[in-house]
């Protein structure tokens, strides 16, 4: 086995030292961009693609700089965050310190994110699971929080945190966890040009970081593991 195959395979497991050290996201904010700065960025972009060998005369190239400026834009709109998000509903819990439900896993959820060393996107899916304590989360609203870190430019390994880490800013959970498995086509298209990578992450919050049976049944029940 090759060390890029073996490094493809690693599950990178992240244990915070405080797991009070909780991110407080904005999760909603609004980008301005005027039109002199649309038009300036498309000029840009139709100087880098004619310069790289693409030909702008023909029908199907004349608006491509348009077009790429504004999927790049639509590509990225997580950094908008998303309104809906800041919804949650009580659990059947009456309160105290030892609330406890069973684990609640929602995946797998598809998610597209430009990495932002090579501004190449990576895809794949994402488990997420918590253990609720006085509040719980619609389950749609999972995936609204998946692709609000997604969207935009990172990197996989800070996309997991920042999803436990706005989750658990939400709703408190006793614990939350995280499973990512993607592809990145910077590793694909350009560098060492691997044909099937797969990179997954898994991180871990409160009592999924103590608790190796909590672990195995979450993984159990996401599908990644079968025994």
């Amino acid at each position: 086995m090759t060390d890029v195959t073996e490094r493809a395979r690693v599950h990178h497991l992240h244990v915070p030292a405080d797991e009070d050290d909780v991110r407080s996201p904005e999760l909603v904010q609004r980008r301005e961009v005027g039109p002199d700065q649309w038009d300036r960025f498309e000029r840009y972009a139709a100087e880098m693609f004619a310069a790289f060998g693409m030909r702008l005369d023909t029908p199907g190239t004349r608006e491509t700089p348009r077009r790429f400026v504004r999927a790049l834009f639509e590509a990225t709109e997580g950094y908008e965050g998303d309104p809906e998000l800041l919804t949650v509903f009580p659990t059947e819990c009456k309160g105290g310190p030892s609330c406890h439900v069973n684990q609640i896993v929602e995946g797998p959820i598809p998610f597209f994110a430009l990495c932002e060393h090579h501004a190449l996107p990576f895809y794949g899916t994402a488990f997420v699971g918590y253990i609720a304590h006085e509040q719980i989360i619609g389950i749609s609203k999972l995936t609204r929080l998946v692709r609000v870190w997604s969207r935009r430019f990172t990197v996989q390994e800070r996309m997991g945190d920042q999803i436990v880490d706005t989750l658990q800013s939400l709703i408190r959970a006793h614990g939350v966890a995280v499973h990512i498995e993607a592809h990145h086509l910077c590793t694909q298209m350009r560098g060492v040009r691997e044909v099937h990578p797969k990179t997954r992450t898994a991180v871990w919050r409160g009592e999924y970081a103590e608790n190796h049976d909590l672990r195995d049944e979450f993984f159990h029940l996401t599908g990644v593991r079968t025994t």
